[in-house]
């Protein structure tokens, strides 16, 4: 069995607006496409197993198209983006990945035929257009991305966003036996940081017109926190999902953090659903 870390299909015709917020990450979703982020730097032979995963995608979606007697048009056919820290220019050239005038310093193309692009997240300039992706490198870019993120304006809603997945991130590490001195330094830059959308969190609930005591402005935050935990890992908080976010909050914070990042949807129903 081979899994492919993000394989993310637009489903529009027209990209919207608002794509241009995500910058170099915005322009790469346009299209259908396999997303392969690497936490080490890709060496030939990960690469060689992410073109394996697109070439079998690929053929796929041309059997189908086949029974189905469509024709499958070229723009549907996914990209590869293959996000790696570092690469050796001894790598790029075995892989005749060239750079394009029309796109950032650092991604890097392979043969058209391919659809397959190498993102090095190290090369990119620091800008805001890069900043959703240098935020997955690691080391002094990572660290620098985060500040970053850090100094926008809490309003912003891709901030907030961010920041739940990157304390998703965080604790996922904390589960770890194997952590690197990296990764250590990763979770201690990153808790006062979710401390401070937490307490922002709650001060905006109070500000909406709870005044019904301190608690009630803890609980309110600890519902929206649930929420974007859930939306992190599901990708929406449907009907289901949504009547499980009481029951849930009956537990304290400590016990029901672990189960929002390692349960499975069908797992959390289970628990807390009304037939248990």
């Amino acid at each position: 069995m081979r899994e492919i870390d993000v394989w993310f299909d637009p489903n529009f015709d027209t990209p919207p607006s608002n794509l241009g917020n995500l910058g170099l990450l915005g322009r790469m979703v346009q299209t259908p496409a396999l997303i392969e982020p690497f936490r080490n730097a890709a060496n030939a032979d990960e690469i060689c197993d992410c073109l394996l995963k697109l070439l079998e995608v690929r053929g796929e979606l041309k059997r189908e198209a086949k029974r189905n007697q469509l024709k499958l048009p070229r723009t549907k056919l996914p990209k590869l983006w293959i996000l790696t820290p570092t690469a050796s220019a001894t790598l790029l050239g075995d892989l005749d990945a060239k750079v394009d005038k029309r796109w950032l310093p650092g991604v890097y193309f392979l043969a058209k035929t391919f659809r397959t692009v190498i993102v090095v997240l190290h090369q990119l300039p620091r800008t805001q257009e890069t900043l959703w992706l240098r935020v997955m490198s690691r080391g002094k870019v990572q660290r620098q991305a985060i500040d970053e993120l850090e100094a926008m304006p809490e309003n912003n809603p891709l901030r907030s966003q961010t920041l739940s997945l990157l304390y998703n991130l965080q604790k996922n590490l904390e589960f770890r036996q194997d952590l690197r001195k990296g990764d250590r330094k990763l979770i201690m830059r990153l808790a006062p940081l979710y401390q401070q959308e937490r307490e922002q969190i709650l001060l905006e609930g109070e500000q909406r017109g709870i005044q019904q005591g301190i608690q009630q402005g803890v609980q309110q935050g600890e519902r929206l926190i649930v929420n974007n935990l859930l939306q992190v890992r599901f990708g929406d908080v449907d009907e289901e999902l949504g009547a499980i976010i009481e029951p849930i909050l009956a537990l304290p914070p400590e016990e029901f953090t672990p189960m929002l990042l390692q349960l499975s949807r069908e797992e959390l129903l289970a628990r807390f659903g009304q037939s248990s």
